[in-house]
């Protein structure tokens, strides 16, 4: 095992453990998609939809309902009893798996319908940030597309031109704060990573501080 590997195996715990401890209280700050989102899949379908990092489900709602079978992952457990709790509550219909952003459960080529968003800058490094863009690649169907979202340098809250790490917190009630990991992209940075993928950028824009990438398997 290289030291990337070692450094990456212990954040993703890192990231998982954050999540599992914030799950409750993050699940109920995000009640809406996301209208990027929504205009992502505004008009299109497939029979697998794919959501990655799927937090409590509100993406994977939207897939649910425009694709025969849809799937959210995410590597907290405890994000994911939300998304259970979600779809039990609305009455809605899909499967949930834990696992990592780079490392699928999902056969080859066999998704329509993607979407990873808000996901992609909690991996600890570039190699697995690629790497994480490389599975979707695997998975996509010849025809499919994906939306892949993340932080940007555009965003009014950084000063910084060009992609850094940093940490920012979430505060839980009663004022404990929970540092969470971010790489956050400059959308040059962005560009170069899904090349450097087996990913191909159909579309690009930088929205709501965050760049946005529509994209097939190039």
């Amino acid at each position: 095992m290289t030291d990337d590997e070692r450094t990456s195996g212990r954040d993703t715990a890192s990231v998982r453990d954050t999540y599992d401890r914030i799950a409750d209280h993050f699940s109920k700050t995000r009640e809406y998609p996301w209208p990027e989102v929504e205009s992502f899949i505004d008009g299109r379908s497939g029979a697998v939809g794919l959501d990655i990092g799927c937090g409590n489900g509100r993406h994977t709602e939207l897939l649910a309902g425009c694709c025969d079978r849809a799937l959210g992952v995410d590597v907290s457990r405890e994000i994911l009893r939300t998304a259970s709790d979600r779809a039990v509550e609305r009455g809605v219909s899909f499967a949930l798996a834990q696992a990592d952003a780079a490392r699928s459960p999902v056969r080859v080529e066999s998704v329509d319908l993607a979407v990873y968003v808000a996901t992609l800058p909690h991996l600890p490094t570039r190699d697995r940030r690629v790497a994480s863009l490389d599975e979707l690649a695997r998975v996509l169907a010849t025809d499919g597309r994906a939306l892949v979202s993340a932080w940007s340098t555009e965003h009014d809250r950084f000063d910084e031109t060009e992609g850094f790490d940093t940490t920012v917190g979430w505060t839980l009630p009663g004022g404990d704060a929970v540092d969470r990991f971010y790489h956050i992209y400059d959308p040059e940075e962005f560009r170069a990573d899904v090349s450097e993928s087996g990913l191909e950028l159909v579309e690009f824009e930088v929205s709501s501080g965050n760049c946005y990438g529509v994209v097939r398997s190039a």
